[in-house]
């Protein structure tokens, strides 16, 4: 994948588990994760409680890995890399998330 699509991977895996986090755990501290990815180096604060974290650096590290050139979203990989039990916590927090982003969003756009 590109090194644009896999930054925006990050920033979106970024955006899921803070707004899951949040609203779901207490006890969060500053995390700071450094990755290469081809020629480039990226860096991102987050924070998050430990089980959070331990699962949003598992996905960190399947991102790194992805095969596909054009990655495709991790529901409808024919390899998919994740194991079933981190599978199913990563979708629980995709799945919260989305909706509460995507209502908030609508609601910005509503009353801006």
């Amino acid at each position: 994948m590109t090194e644009e699509k896999f930054q925006s991977e990050v920033d979106t895996l970024n955006r899921f588990f803070t707004k899951y986090c949040k609203d779901k755990h207490t006890n969060q501290k500053n995390n700071l994760y450094k990755f290469k990815y081809k020629n480039l180096s990226f860096e991102t604060s987050i924070s998050l409680c430990e089980e959070c974290n331990t699962l949003i650096s598992y996905s960190f590290d399947r991102l790194k890995e992805c095969p596909h050139e054009i990655k495709p979203r991790c529901r409808n990989c024919e390899n998919p890399c994740y194991e079933k039990t981190q599978w199913k916590s990563l979708s629980k927090v995709m799945r919260y998330s989305a909706i509460r982003l995507n209502l908030t969003n609508r609601i910005k756009k509503i009353f801006s």
